[in-house]
């Protein structure tokens, strides 16, 4: 693969000439190089058992973003697989409606879209700003340069869609407008909760009683909040074991697979901030977050589900992350799940959307991202809505 240049303002960077590249020194350039670099240089299954993936770098000005190509692997995390976000994850989370006939009617409808996604190749994708994380966060860029990136990313893969995740109206309007303006189909992908901690309306007495007795449960049960700095090379598995529990094996190995090299790679270049909750010697629960463009969010998050719920460990664990965004001054992004929980807390909802750019493609690719489109807005939000799931 040769180094592509489109308007003399995007480069596009592989694993052949990655040594080429000038890393920004900024904070989001040096975050950038920590984190990609190891995942192009070893690849990402190497770090993320179920990414199968072929990672780029897009540079344009001192913005670094990094990109994902992928042909096919329907085996893959959501995370860059679009059949398995929409259809086969998708299929896993019914049961949350708690309705079980519209549960089987949904299941087969999506058993026949899966087939004919399949048969279309929604999976010929190209991931922009894509860090293989449940939530993608942006560094601050306008509209017209996620515009000039997406044309040089379909000049270089013209027959791929081209799909922006992790994009919400209140955090993202410059962009989604201009990637509309553009002919980009917006697609819904999740509800998501957002903590305001700079707004004075965030959270009334009952949520900040609430995140008061969630936080003096640690004290009361015998746990102390510990640093990244506190932990040693033999927390590595407990960590990986934590994160399993919870994301894996309660809801989905569709999630990232996150392994020791992982955990390792991210503690030591500083791409993950990690803290835990520790007791009596052993780790309970762990979160990792970062912060980019003032908002921050946890891809690393994990408790022993074996203990009894009445411990409250997912409350603890919540309450010292909201602690945590509070004291830096960042908008908390707390992604999706546990709706009613973080509602209560002070959170509110959001919608996040994937831009898809496939204008470029034949009509037999085109259709299955048409009717995620119009179903997911049509329905699926709705639906969301009403249930605030």
């Amino acid at each position: 693969m040769q180094t592509e240049q489109v308007k003399s303002r995007v480069i596009l960077y592989d694993r052949s000439n990655l040594d080429r590249i000038e890393w920004p020194d900024s904070e989001d350039g040096r975050y950038a190089r920590a984190y990609i670099e190891p995942l192009m240089r070893e690849g990402a299954s190497r770090f993320i058992r179920n990414v199968d993936t072929m990672i780029l770098i897009a540079r344009m000005d001192d913005l670094i973003l990094p990109i994902t190509v992928n042909e096919g692997e329907y085996d893959n995390a959501y995370v860059c697989s679009p059949y398995t976000h929409y259809i086969r994850y998708a299929r896993q989370e019914l049961s949350l409606l708690k309705r079980p006939r519209l549960e089987k009617g949904l299941s087969a409808l999506l058993h026949v879209l899966g087939y004919g996604m399949k048969r279309s190749h929604l999976n010929r994708v190209v991931h922009i700003n894509n860090w293989l994380l449940s939530t993608n966060l942006f560094p601050h860029m306008t509209g017209e340069q996620v515009v000039t990136i997406l044309h040089a990313v379909r000049e270089r893969f013209p027959r791929h869609a081209i799909v922006i995740r992790s994009l919400c109206s209140s955090l993202h309007p410059d962009m989604i407008a201009a990637l509309r303006e553009e002919g980009c189909k917006l697609v819904p992908s999740r509800q998501i909760y957002l903590y305001r901690n700079n707004d004075a309306d965030c959270g009334n007495a009952k949520a900040r009683w609430l995140l008061k007795r969630d936080y003096e449960l640690i004290a009361r049960n015998g746990y102390t909040f510990v640093s990244m700095s506190e932990m040693t090379q033999t927390d590595l598995s407990r960590v990986a074991e934590l994160y399993k529990l919870l994301y894996l094996d309660k809801y989905s190995y569709d999630n990232p697979q996150f392994n020791e090299s992982f955990i390792s790679s991210a503690m030591q270049s500083g791409a993950l901030t990690i803290y835990g909750l520790r007791k009596d010697g052993r780790l309970d629960a762990v979160m990792g977050y970062f912060n980019r463009n003032g908002v921050m969010t946890t891809p690393l998050f994990g408790y022993d589900t074996t203990l009894p719920q009445s411990v409250g460990l997912y409350r603890m664990l919540s309450a010292c992350l909201i602690r945590q965004s509070r004291e830096a001054g960042h908008l908390l992004h707390e992604s999706a799940g546990a709706a009613q929980f973080k509602r209560n807390r002070g959170a509110t909802a959001d919608f996040e959307y994937s831009a898809v750019y496939d204008r470029h493609l034949p009509l037999g690719r085109r259709w299955c991202w048409a009717v995620l489109e119009q179903v997911l807005n049509g329905f699926g939000v709705p639906l969301m809505r009403k249930l605030k799931l």
